[in-house]
């Protein structure tokens, strides 16, 4: 019993970790947006495709990315010194020279390296202390290279990525272009440039060509201030912030230079820089000990960096503290810190979910190429439907003149059956007996009279065995109803073909679907296609398998009355005879006995022709071929019936196909909508 309910409890928990719907609860902010709308846009419904998957990601990649900040301006200005001084560490080569050449992506790293990213997109990594060797705009061989990043273990990089870009007045047309595209999609611009050469003519020009658009997150940055005087300085920032007021939010003075030099007022950097002395000196030196149990061979290096740390930590500041606040370094942090991070945050946040509304509209218009392969089907199946009844009726016409014309044939021939035996139908004397009785007693008399007879031989003679006249007319009406057959099979093929013809057409350019954007889905175009290439067994056999059902009935007639016409024409004209040749013996029997009442038979014409048509089964034939409503009209008008039925059945189960991207399409704009 015990073991039962274990079971049974087993199975319950089962079941319900099965079927138990668990609501996936999303992070707060713009990720857990991201993520909801990824959710819903990679539903198996939508069979997406890896390429969505990837954007989607990205897309998160890219709300976890720290706000990107330009470092821009025109050369010489200082814009590699300007960075080391943000970064409070000498990373970034600088010159007499102006040595950036490529886009610098300064990003946190667990460690300092730098990547080279090629434009053939291979990449490699170097040392830091490379970046010299590839930035360099003087060697010919950084043509290849794309842009660098630079990893660094700094606190500020984890929040900001800084963009070092060559300038805007850079010798290389390229160089210039890919700085305008960073400016356009960073969250904020620091301008750079010489105290002593701000607002001249050639930085106006510059700034009226690529800045007017991003004042509200650009500071410009007067650097190299120690070379003004104060009084200087303030007359120097006041004529550029008039000036170029239209192109910055804020102007500020600075001195890069200082910031550099007071940098030893940061502890934690000091810091950071013996300890990654101490540890790439001490992997070098326990490389040169392999094998050693102790670490005395590195005790007197240790010692020292203990002692120099504790100097770091009791080291007065207060004059690097000073030096700090006078490079003004600080202002340009502040501006980033409260203009440049919250509008660079909502600014990302809109740019994203405009790209996640665009994606929705990128999958909905792929949806509507697909809608659009089954539209034009159906528009073919509907213009079809016109042109099909008219040809069904078209066979009506045409055919049912034929089969009259038939009739008109049979009908002579049974005329001239008739004709014939009415001229053959020939008097001859006969003679009666009658008992008459008078007072003398009574006598047998004898009285002539005329009857007739049919002369078979010559009737034969004359329509069967001298020239054949009649076998003639029959095999050629066989002849024409067997060609009437022939024509209408393929006349009833015409019309599917009419079908088929027009369906291929359009079956041609969709075989060969594909989806305009990558994003799109490759099974959704893949389904398409397949459904192009199998129209036949989609759409095209059921009017097939129905015309086919229809030549085959046609088929069946044809052949009952075929079978008519085959049958024994003397036979038919000998029961003629017979039956005439009985009426008149049998008129003659009656009139012998009563010859005032009654008379001998004379076989009219018309009788004969009658006759000939009764024993011929001339009415279903005449039923078959001249009836308004005879077995081709029967036929066409249950094909006709039957087209439009399939006709609707078929666009039905098109739009039906359609109907799928639909709501697929409505899906999408639902998401978008609450986006």
């Amino acid at each position: 019993m015990s073991a039962n309910f274990n079971i049974l409890k087993s199975f319950v928990t089962e079941y319900k970790e099965t079927y138990t719907i668990h609501e996936i609860v999303y992070e707060e902010g713009l990720v857990g947006d991201i993520k909801k709308v990824q959710a819903k846009l990679l539903d198996e419904k939508f069979l997406p495709s890896n390429q969505l998957v990837g954007i989607l990601n990205k897309q998160i990649r890219r709300a976890r990315y720290p706000i990107e900040i330009a470092i821009t301006g025109q050369f010489s200005s200082g814009k590699s010194t300007f960075l080391n001084a943000l970064l409070a560490r000498n990373v970034l080569p600088t010159g007499i020279t102006p040595v950036t050449s490529k886009v610098n992506f300064i990003n946190y790293g667990e460690e300092y390296k730098l990547k080279i990213t090629y434009y053939s997109g291979a990449q490699e990594f170097a040392p830091i202390e490379a970046i010299a060797d590839f930035t360099d705009q003087r060697q010919h061989e950084m043509k290849d290279i794309k842009y660098l990043t630079l990893y660094a273990p700094m606190d500020i990089l984890k929040d900001i990525s800084f963009v070092d870009t060559p300038g805007l007045n850079s010798q290389s047309q390229s160089d210039t272009d890919t700085t305008r595209k960073v400016l356009r999609d960073v969250g904020g611009i620091i301008w750079l440039t010489l105290i002593d050469n701000a607002g001249k003519l050639s930085e106006a020009e510059v700034l009226e060509e690529y800045m007017q658009h991003f004042k509200n997150k650009s500071l410009c940055v007067l650097n190299q201030k120690d070379k003004l005087t104060p009084e200087q300085v303030e007359t120097t920032t006041k004529y550029v912030t008039e000036k170029f007021g239209k192109y910055f939010a804020q102007v500020t003075p600075i001195s890069a230079k200082m910031a550099l030099e007071s940098r030893a007022h940061q502890k934690r950097v000091l810091l950071d820089d013996s300890f990654e002395a101490i540890t790439k000196e001490f992997k070098t030196e326990l490389n040169k000990n392999i094998g050693v149990s102790t670490l005395d061979f590195f005790q007197d290096r240790f010692e020292e960096f203990h002692k120099k740390i504790s100097e770091i930590n009791t080291k007065d500041m207060s004059g690097d503290m000073k030096l700090l606040k006078e490079s003004n370094i600080n202002q340009v942090l502040e501006f980033i810190e409260n203009t440049i991070r919250p509008q660079a945050a909502e600014t990302k946040e809109f740019a994203i979910k405009k790209d996640l509304r665009g994606i929705c509209d990128i999958l909905s218009k792929e949806y509507e190429t697909i809608t659009k392969v089954y539209d034009v089907l159906i528009d073919v199946l509907k213009a079809c439907e016109p042109k099909v009844i008219e040809q069904f009726e078209n066979i009506q016409k045409k055919y049912s003149k034929e089969l009259f014309n038939i009739y008109n044939s049979l009908e002579t021939i049974m005329e001239k059956i008739a004709h014939e035996t009415y001229k053959n139908i020939k008097r001859k004397p006969a003679f009666r007996f009658e008992e008459s009785k008078s007072f003398l007693g009574g006598k047998i008399e004898k009285f002539q009279y005329e009857t007739f007879w049919i002369d078979s031989d010559a009737i034969y003679k004359s329509l069967f065995y001298d020239d054949q006249t009649i076998d003639k007319m029959f095999k050629r009406s066989i002849k024409l109803l067997k060609n009437i057959e022939l024509n209408t099979d393929e006349s009833f093929k015409d019309v599917y073909n009419l079908i088929n013809n027009e369906v291929r057409k359009w079956q041609e350019p969709y075989e060969l679907l594909r989806k305009h954007r990558e994003i799109a889905s490759d099974l959704e175009f893949s389904n398409t296609r397949h459904f192009a290439a199998k129209v036949y067994e989609n759409v095209l056999k059921t009017y097939h398998t129905a015309i086919l059902e229809n030549i085959s009935a046609l088929r069946k007639k044809f052949a009952y009355f075929n079978g008519a016409l085959s049958y024994s024409y003397i036979q038919t004209t000998q029961a003629t005879i017979s039956h005439f040749e009985q009426q008149i013996s049998e008129s003659e029997e009656l009139y012998k006995k009563e010859p005032t009442r009654f008379s001998i038979s004379h076989p009219r014409e018309d009788e004969i022709v009658g006759k000939l048509k009764a024993n011929f089964a001339f009415e279903k034939i005449e039923d078959f071929l001249t009836s308004k409503r005879n077995y081709l009209f029967k036929i066409v008008k249950y094909s006709k019936e039957q087209y439009l039925e399939i006709n609707e059945d078929r666009i039905n189960f098109v739009k039906s196909k359609k109907e799928q991207y639909l709501d697929k399409i409505k899906d999408l704009e639902k998401i978008k909508e609450e986006i």
